[in-house]
């Protein structure tokens, strides 16, 4: 069976809306401040992990635990998570049609299964491979070959990358031996590197490619 990888955040799911939303619960809860909610939207823009918390805490004498605050911001951003059902639908036809699909995503992995169990991902996807808790970040072809290995094949026999993130989903997914295909997201590719197999607006649109292989 044909092998896809998916990035998670901004390719599956839409993490800068759970963002917005988790960080403003987070600060009402607690009365903080504009200034701790800027820093929090800051910080927190590309990823997020306990240590983060750990620094709010020095940088503002909060008196709640940073461990507490972590799990609070887990929570909140596994509630405020969205995958829209066209994606969710995309998916189903891609397992139906005999594919093996994988997640291969950087981040911490208590929120990212969060994330993942919050949207019903979970259930759709055969391995699921975070550098959380791995400590190997994509563009590592380590985080594919995990992956991959997870899903209960082998990365040798190649397969898809389909993702956001120009180094680390299109030129990390190129150097493990992947196709790829990269959501653009209204941006443009960087000069300095090799475009990806396709360009796409929407990741149904980088699955219907995929279905269309099998055709």
């Amino acid at each position: 069976m044909p092998l896809a990888l998916f990035d998670l955040d901004g390719t599956l799911v839409d993490r800068q809306t759970a963002l917005s939303t988790a960080v403003t619960n987070l600060c009402r809860t607690h009365r903080y401040d504009a200034t701790i909610q800027r820093w929090l939207l800051t910080e927190l823009a590309d990823r997020a992990n306990p240590d983060d918390f750990t620094h709010l805490r020095t940088a503002f004498d909060l008196p709640e635990p940073a461990a507490q605050l972590w799990e609070e911001y887990v929570d909140l951003i596994a509630k405020a998570v969205t995958c829209r059902p066209q994606v969710l639908e995309s998916l189903t036809r891609l397992r139906a049609a005999t594919w093996t699909i994988g997640i291969a995503t950087n981040g911490a992995s208590d929120i990212q299964q969060a994330k993942l169990t919050a949207v019903g991902l979970d259930v759709l996807v055969d391995g699921i491979a975070v550098s959380g808790g791995t400590k190997i970040r994509k563009p590592d072809r380590g985080l594919f070959q995990l992956a991959a290995a997870r899903c209960g094949v082998n990365l040798t026999d190649g397969g898809w990358m389909i993702g956001d993130n120009p180094a680390g989903d299109i030129v990390g997914g190129r150097q493990a031996g992947l196709r790829t295909i990269w959501l653009r997201g209204g941006r443009p590719w960087p000069d300095t590197l090799s475009p990806a197999d396709h360009t796409v607006d929407d990741v149904t649109d980088a699955i219907n490619i995929l279905l269309n292989e099998t055709e």
